[in-house]
């Protein structure tokens, strides 16, 4: 089993910025670029007026935008996906997903972040588009033209994110019960005129049944009583840079082997403390989804990207 790093609050920073030194020096990130400017999500609202907004589910996956050439991760690397998977698409950008189904996120991720892609592995990989820049274009429109694109491209891995009208609140949380039991996510909001611009707006919103984020690793706790000689709790920092203890949410496996220290993970949570700190914090996963990154590395500032 992996060594349980005791950190103290007052050598955190130092710890973390030397883990990710030494690692990033011996796994540098490939093809790193800017980072493609896109819109990310924020929370819906019951008050919300819903006659403005389209549905989706949100899909568990990984961002992928197509600027009509390469594909790129959110965060600015260049996935490096098999020449029959990219040479169809068309030479205009794209917004979506890569997607393997659901509750498939820890094998998709493991399939899209190597250097060198195995065929076998991309042929479970759909590209699910839910946007098309286009300056100007409200989303109704843009999304017309979309669908009319992926209708004609007519292959197999590109396909279109299906998004219409819903009626009432009692509707949406029907259907997000519904998708939740499949083994869905959640759903998605995109409001019908709104114009593709990059940041966190209303203009895009994900409903979900419980609220989440990111936070870096930053030492292990170990367990005691049944979990003697593993993981008890991981101690992250938040975007803010605040402390978390996070104790719950692992499996035995988990447990034995947990997250690293440096790696980036998805916490679930259910409103805030009085102080603001996320309550009932449940491990979720490792975020581990940017191509070339070393198997629980991450980049140096932590930072809330569950944009869709």
């Amino acid at each position: 089993m992996p060594l349980l790093t005791l950190v103290s609050p007052g050598s955190r920073a130092l710890s973390s910025a030397f883990l990710w030194l030494l690692l990033y020096g011996l796994f540098p990130p490939a093809n790193a670029a800017q980072p493609p400017a896109v819109p990310l999500a924020n929370r819906y609202d019951q008050n919300v007026d819903l006659s403005n907004y389209w549905l989706s589910e949100k899909l568990d996956g990984v961002r992928a935008y197509w600027d009509g050439e390469r594909l790129w991760s959110r965060g600015g690397h260049q996935y490096q996906a098999p020449d029959w998977f990219t040479d169809p698409l068309p030479a205009r950008p794209l917004d979506g997903e890569l997607w393997a189904g659901r509750g498939e996120f820890a094998r998709l991720s493991g399939v899209v972040r190597k250097a060198h892609p195995v065929d076998a592995e991309w042929r479970q990989v759909r590209f699910h588009v839910f946007d098309m820049p286009a300056d100007g274009a409200p989303f109704s429109e843009r999304y017309r033209q979309l669908k009319a694109l992926v209708n004609e491209a007519g292959f197999e891995h590109l396909v279109l994110v299906v998004q219409k009208p819903v009626g009432s609140h009692q509707a949406l949380m029907d259907k997000l019960d519904a998708i939740v039991a499949k083994g869905g996510e959640g759903l998605m909001l995109k409001r019908t005129d709104s114009l593709y611009q990059a940041g966190r707006s209303d203009d895009l919103l994900k409903v979900k049944r419980y609220q989440d984020a990111e936070a870096r690793v930053v030492g292990h706790t170990a367990g005691q009583g049944k979990y003697a000689g593993m993981l008890g709790a991981l101690e992250v920092e938040l975007a803010d840079g605040r402390a978390l203890r996070i104790g719950t949410g692992f499996s035995d496996q988990q447990r034995r082997h947990p997250p690293a220290v440096g790696s980036t993970i998805t916490f679930r949570y259910r409103g805030l403390t009085s102080t603001g700190l996320p309550r009932f914090a449940s491990f979720l996963r490792i975020r581990n989804d940017e191509p070339g990154q070393a198997a629980g590395v991450t980049e140096p500032s932590p930072a809330h990207r569950s944009g869709r």
